[in-house]
């Protein structure tokens, strides 16, 4: 497994996979990987002759009273289970290497980053966009991967390569979820004991909506009454 810190050489190595007809797979993380993250490299991997995976806990995306400098890093773990699965690439570059200049986001999202998630969190998405389009740049890709449980994400990602013209599909693969239903994340570790149970409600209550209307409910406000009544 190569580990790889500079963009040059970052571009060099996929310069010349793509060279040779081969396709790369590309699996942007912040660290702290859980089963979720190495289920995208798995099926990276499935799909692709090469596979890189990128850990950088990028500063843009974070709000000045968010969680930037108490976010999860364990390197050498992160590391070993890129190893096990036999991760060709592991791109780890520091904020100078991305950011020459100093944080600043370039890649302004609109309307889709300023609504749901978004409207609680002023320039996350802009964020996101910005420090993806500069690992695209970097990896240059064939296929990315991202999780559904950042459904959001994906759909700001997917109009930022429209928009940019960029070369790059996007696929989105299904959350990973512990045995009571709570989607895998790194920051489930911030949760006490009585927040973790309290957490696994969301999903029995969704799971109630989907049923309730499988079952032929069609008024959305009756729906999430009943969801409610679950938490």
């Amino acid at each position: 497994m190569q580990t790889i810190k500079i963009i040059k050489k970052m571009r060099a190595f996929s310069n010349k996979l793509r060279s040779e007809g081969r396709t790369i797979g590309f699996v942007p993380t912040m660290g702290a990987l859980h089963e979720g993250h190495l289920s995208l490299v798995r099926r990276s991997k499935s799909e692709n002759d090469v596979t890189v995976v990128s850990i950088f806990i990028n500063p843009t995306q974070f709000g000045p009273e968010e969680d930037f400098e108490q976010y999860p890093r364990n390197m050498e773990s992160d590391l070993g289970k890129l190893s096990g699965l036999s991760t060709d690439a592991v791109f780890i570059p520091d904020d100078t290497e991305m950011y020459p200049e100093g944080p600043a986001v370039s890649v302004h999202t609109g309307h889709i980053g300023e609504i749901l998630c978004g409207a609680s969190r002023p320039g996350h998405f802009d964020g996101v966009a910005t420090v993806v389009a500069r690992l695209f740049n970097a990896v240059m890709p064939n296929r990315t991967y991202f999780g559904q449980k950042d459904y959001q994400q994906t759909v700001v990602i997917k109009k930022m390569v429209r928009e940019q013209g960029l070369d790059a599909e996007i696929i989105v693969c299904p959350i990973i979820r512990e045995p009571d239903g709570l989607a895998i994340s790194s920051r489930n570790a911030y949760l006490n004991t009585g927040e973790r149970k309290a957490a696994a409600v969301l999903h029995k209550a969704l799971k109630h909506g989907e049923d309730l209307m499988k079952k032929g409910a069609d008024d959305p406000s009756q729906v999430i009454k009943e969801m409610e009544k679950v938490i």
